[in-house]
């Protein structure tokens, strides 16, 4: 297991165990308080403990390697899953607006409790926690599942930072913005949804690799004196990395080996990006009146 996966398996657990504790201690005092933020803060508790299995589970299907059904690998898994996520997201921000503006409707029975404010402190403090500790690593390894998950606990620090105001409120018989931040979390959950989604989706629909890489791919085929022209430049999402498919034209007059020989040290150094998972480069004969 290299480096990248051992890394993305454990964020994926402590997400786990982390959610699964928050949600316990959330949904008992949300209930009991009958606050409709802290009620709201549970259930996206409940969203999270899903997001990191599907981190867990989407980083082993990903990590596995090349086989003869499969000749790039898993690697796409990642973008699969980090989709199942994202729609997760949307469908329980739906129902948590629909119980928010129910609630704004008819009026809240929140009852404070001290408890509520220390239920929100302490989710605050391991979110960041979290939410530190797994942007190191996606900051290290661009993993699609790390970033869902850090947003995930990005959220859930805003999300209860406004569950503890609303909480605090009711100090001073202010009820309704209970309600309204409960509406505010589901609009935001969805928000990050709908954006993880498009992300996954502009992968697995083969998505072009983008216009840096690109330009440094040709900054590389141009260094090549041999290289007339490069013709074409395409490429295929593998994974979080991209299959480099270009075409350049060299002196007809170049021996076949030359050639030969040309592409596959073009191949070589263009495979040596970070976000690069192979290149095949295609060698034609220079046509001048082509290119005129």
């Amino acid at each position: 297991m290299d480096d990248r996966t051992k890394q993305t398996k454990n964020a994926g657990i402590y997400g786990i165990i982390g959610n699964i504790f928050l949600l316990i201690i959330k949904a008992i005092i949300g209930f009991a308080s009958k606050s409709q933020a802290m009620i709201a803060d549970s259930i996206n508790s409940a969203g999270d403990i899903f997001a990191s299995l599907m981190t867990f589970i989407g980083n082993k299907i990903a990590s596995n390697p090349n086989d003869e059904d499969h000749n790039f690998g898993h690697g796409k898994a990642e973008y699969i899953f980090s989709m199942f996520i994202s729609i997760s997201m949307v469908l329980v921000s739906a129902k948590l607006l629909y119980d928010s503006i129910l609630t704004l409707i008819f009026g809240s029975e929140l009852n404070f409790s001290w408890f509520l404010v220390i239920v929100c402190i302490t989710t605050i403090v391991i979110k960041i926690i979290l939410y530190i500790y797994v942007k190191s690593i996606h900051k290290k390894y661009k993993n699609i599942l790390l970033e869902a998950n850090m947003q995930d606990h990005k959220n859930d620090c805003i999300v209860t930072t406004f569950t503890l105001i609303s909480v605090l409120l009711t100090r001073i018989n202010i009820y309704w913005f209970d309600s309204v931040v409960g509406i505010g979390i589901s609009l935001w959950i969805c928000y990050t949804g709908i954006k993880i989604f498009l992300e996954s989706y502009n992968v697995l629909m083969d998505r072009s690799v983008d216009e840096k890489t690109k330009d440094i791919i040709l900054d590389v085929a141009h260094s090549y004196k041999d290289i007339k022209k490069v013709k074409d430049l395409s490429s295929s999402p593998v994974g979080y990395k991209y299959m480099i498919f270009l075409t350049i034209q060299v002196d007809g007059e170049m021996s076949t080996k030359n050639s030969h020989n040309l592409a596959d040290c073009l191949e070589l150094d263009i495979s040596k990006l970070e976000n690069v998972y192979k290149a095949i480069v295609h060698v034609e004969p220079y046509n001048e009146k082509e290119s005129a």
